[in-house]
């Protein structure tokens, strides 16, 4: 039987709900998009495990998707499964294989490098890469990996015919980053992910089962679909800028900011100058009905502390949900271990749409030595080829990245422009920096509206909808038109002859941005592909 391994059940009867029964709950998620079924049974002894393997093979049957057994090289014989997953403490694959018949499936759970070449060298058909996150299902005795230490271990399976599923704490708030912040540098993606509370411990697993198949379905069919993309025309680019400027105005988007308190007032201010409506909450209950009916959300690290990263946790995988526009603003990121950490954490939870940050920032997000941060800002003269960095943040984070300082560079990892605009008197006033966030997350916003519209759907219908893609709309369209926003209206406010310096410049600022037009911004625009 072929195995596709796009949706794994990995069954643990102790996680259903009060009176569901084990067969229906697997009957529901076979019905709904289950692929491949593993049946773990830790505690139950052979006569149990046997009995519970054998309802399961018939449900299994009955539905035409194979069965693998856990560690039990025994019971898969006797139910005459598709093959045994073993873990690193269990027998190895080599010798599992010998006591298999002909064409048996062998899977092994990995957590290193060390672990996928010992899984290749033994033969394994497939592996199991985890744990992701944290998980109550079993002892975690290994790192967590998170997305991101993923695609590294897949890279180790380039020419081979092995097959790779990531675990662990998988579920549909953090499947899509999982399946996009696993890619390896080069292109090798999962075959699949093992759930396993997400779909047992629901009370409704058909649904459950359902969003999770469209989720991985809607990846596969995009990653199949990618094609490269046209030249990359300055004007298009403009015109994109102009329309979102429009629809700015025209909607209103309500843009949820979890931002710096020293700066909450001038974000608030400098987005309802823009067209938007700011929210500045924080509480971690509020976050999933605001992700929901938010056009954007914008999570600045600026002022950290454990209650509001608590919000963070909450709001990102909801955003991913809901699809949308997050843009997140490791403000000072590389100036302490709380913080390092902190940001590691959230990249690893949720997929985010914009990376917003200036050259300190960024290569401490990168793990690149070149720039030095001094607190919240930069030391030394940048980086030697801002383009190549940005370019290769964005391909790595799989995300649009914006590099701010006294020339700003932004790439989604094909495209690629440099932004000429803006005024040295930006880096004398505080906030300036998060007040470009507001203006990327509103525009964003608008971006994602833009592509409800031309799609032909309402928000209600295309934020309904299942695909993998975390976001809708063109992101580096959005926050192209943030950055050509400030920087033109703070070009526009210095000149004016009211302005003497920080303290008048700023009211100044915001009257410009409420003011400017999208034919100012087209005329005014600095842009150069790179």
């Amino acid at each position: 039987m072929p195995i596709d391994y796009a949706l794994y059940l990995v069954t643990g009867r102790d996680l259903l709900p009060p009176g569901q029964p084990f067969a229906a709950t697997l009957a529901a998620a076979l019905e709904h998009g289950v692929t491949l079924v593993q049946l773990r049974e830790k505690t139950a002894d052979t006569g149990e495990f046997l009995a519970v393997a054998r309802e399961t093979k018939a449900i299994c049957d009955a539905h035409n998707v194979p069965l693998l057994i856990n560690d039990r090289a025994d019971i898969a014989l006797a139910v005459g499964a598709a093959g045994v997953h073993v873990g690193q403490d269990d027998m190895n694959a080599r010798d599992v294989r010998k006591l298999l018949p002909a064409g048996a499936i062998v899977g092994v759970s990995c957590n290193s490098a060390d672990d996928v070449r010992r899984a290749i060298a033994d033969g394994a058909d497939y592996i199991g890469i985890g744990a992701v996150y944290g998980t109550a299902t079993k002892n975690v005795k290994n790192p967590l990996l998170g997305p991101r230490a993923v695609g590294p271990l897949l890279a180790l399976l380039d020419g081979t015919d092995v097959r790779a599923v990531a675990i662990g704490g998988i579920n549909a708030g953090n499947l899509a980053r999982t399946l996009q912040g696993s890619v390896s540098d080069s292109g090798h993606a999962l075959d699949g992910v093992a759930v396993v509370s997400d779909i047992m411990a629901s009370r409704d697993p058909a649904a459950a089962s359902a969003k999770l198949a469209g989720i991985v379905k809607a990846f596969k069919e995009g990653r199949a679909a990618s094609a490269p993309s046209a030249a990359l025309k300055v004007e298009d680019l403009l015109d994109g800028v102009v329309r979102v400027m429009k629809v700015v105005k025209e909607i209103n988007p309500l843009v949820h900011q979890i931002t710096n308190t020293v700066v909450t007032t001038q974000s608030a201010n400098i987005t309802l100058a823009a067209g938007g409506s700011p929210i500045m909450a924080t509480a971690p209950e509020e976050m999933d009905d605001l992700a929901k009916v938010a056009g954007a959300v914008l999570i600045n690290i600026g002022t950290l502390r454990e209650d509001v990263v608590r919000a963070m946790r909450v709001v990102g995988p909801a955003a991913n949900l809901s699809r949308t526009p997050l843009v997140f603003d490791p403000v000072g990121v590389g100036a302490t271990d709380f913080r390092k950490r902190t940001v590691k954490e959230l990249l690893d939870a949720f997929q985010i749409s914009v990376l917003k940050g200036n050259a300190g920032e960024l290569a401490a997000v990168a793990g690149s030595n070149e720039v030095r941060a001094k607190g919240v800002d930069s030391a030394g003269p940048g980086f030697a080829d801002p383009a190549w960095f940005v370019r290769g943040l964005a391909r790595k984070e799989k995300t649009t990245t914006l590099l701010t300082g006294p020339v700003d560079y932004l790439s989604d990892g094909v495209r690629a422009v440099k932004i000429a605009n803006g005024h040295e008197i930006l880096g004398r006033v505080t906030g300036s920096g998060c007040m470009l966030g507001s203006l990327v997350a509103t525009y964003c916003a608008a971006a994602a509206h833009v592509a409800d519209v031309d799609a032909g759907f309402d928000g209600e219908t295309s934020r309904a909808g299942s695909a993998a893609d975390t976001v809708r709309g063109d992101m580096l369209v959005g926050a192209l038109a943030g950055v050509l926003v400030l920087s033109i209206a703070a070009e526009k406010a210095v000149a004016r002859g009211d302005v003497y310096g920080p303290g008048t410049f700023l009211p100044a600022l915001m009257d410009e941005v409420a003011g400017l037009t999208p034919g100012e911004v087209r005329a005014r625009a600095r842009v150069e592909v790179v």
